[in-house]
């Protein structure tokens, strides 16, 4: 099996149930009631395998599908183009996201070893006296080289891409949650790609794995993370607080509220940066599946080290 292929139990962690879908629409209902103005989002139907809904998650090999474009990539650079260059984009924006998961870091392999077992024991300690996965564990060897894969599939995608300017498929703005394991897949996943000091990526909590109670989802410090990856040129949400004060031992997030807290991350992605129409937003597997809930996208499993392009309109209500 592909090492970006979701095992049974990431399939299993993407699925959302009715009832999660309408408290999530009770949830931001209640939110955007409260603000003069947001954006609505849905998926630009016909533009990649994964919106399709006879496309099998646990078969579908993103590298060897070419990140499962349908179009040529010049088809539909020229149609984000047109579409963008057609409307006022203080009302209507589209936007190509690219969804990256995390590699392997050694939570997952413990998590992997007992599923069950994790959930209910593993997850609430920091090692089982063999490996350490938590607070905010490492990537594995093969974390790592997922990482690496996904930057020698990207550099076939940019050289197969027919446009003038080979880089116009490469994404102008990049995101990713404070774990280790998210930042450290985004610089091995586009390490002599782009220039991380000149994009400057952008650490935010919004987009960090489900919150609570699994002590591999408390994140270092901020005085740990900026001294490990400012010098990189990665940059810090302003009110990034020193310690981790949304975690807690005794209450997880729920799927509703964390849909709302990627919601919201979305919201201000697309009233800040009109301009940057690809984007690259790397996370987790319950990050992802929010995130996809929330565009209006089919649920979709992600295996660690994969991704999922999702091409977006969003409209201002």
């Amino acid at each position: 099996m592909s090492k970006n292929i979701p095992n049974q139990s990431d399939v299993i962690d993407s699925i959302i149930s009715d009832t999660n879908r309408q408290q999530y629409q009770d949830l931001l209902t209640k939110y955007n009631d409260e603000k003069e103005s947001h954006w609505e989002f849905s998926v630009v139907p016909g533009i990649f395998k994964q919106s399709l809904e006879d496309t099998d998650e646990t078969k579908f090999d993103t590298i060897k599908e070419h990140f499962g474009i349908i179009p040529t990539w010049d088809e539909v650079i020229n149609q984000l183009n047109t579409l963008n260059a057609n409307v006022d984009s203080n009302k209507i924006q589209y936007k190509l996201f690219f969804l990256a998961r995390h590699g392997q870091g050694f939570h997952n392999v413990k998590h992997t070893e007992n599923p069950e077992l994790w959930d209910s024991y593993w997850s609430h300690l920091n090692t089982d006296g063999k490996i350490v996965w938590a607070p905010d564990p490492e990537l594995t060897d093969l974390g790592i080289q997922q990482a690496k894969d996904n930057n020698a599939a990207w550099k076939t995608e940019i050289v197969n891409n027919k446009q003038a300017n080979k880089d116009l498929i490469v994404p102008t703005r990049f995101y990713t949650s404070p774990f280790r394991r998210s930042v450290d897949t985004l610089i091995n996943t586009w390490d002599d790609i782009v220039d991380l000091k000149q994009v400057k990526p952008y650490i935010q909590e919004d987009w960090r794995e489900t919150i609570g109670e699994h002590t591999c989802d408390m994140r270092s410090n901020r005085s740990t993370i900026a001294e490990k990856y400012e010098s990189k040129g990665f940059e810090i949400e302003p009110g990034f607080e020193e310690e981790d004060i949304y975690w807690k031992p005794d209450y997880r997030e729920t799927v509703p509220e964390q849909a709302v807290r990627q919601n919201n991350g979305f919201q201000e992605l697309f009233n800040n940066y009109p301009n940057d129409q690809i984007v690259s937003i790397t996370s987790h597997s319950g990050s992802i599946r929010t995130q996809l809930l929330v565009l209006g996208h089919r649920p979709f499993a992600v295996g660690t080290g994969g991704m999922i392009p999702v091409f977006v309109k969003a409209v201002k209500v």
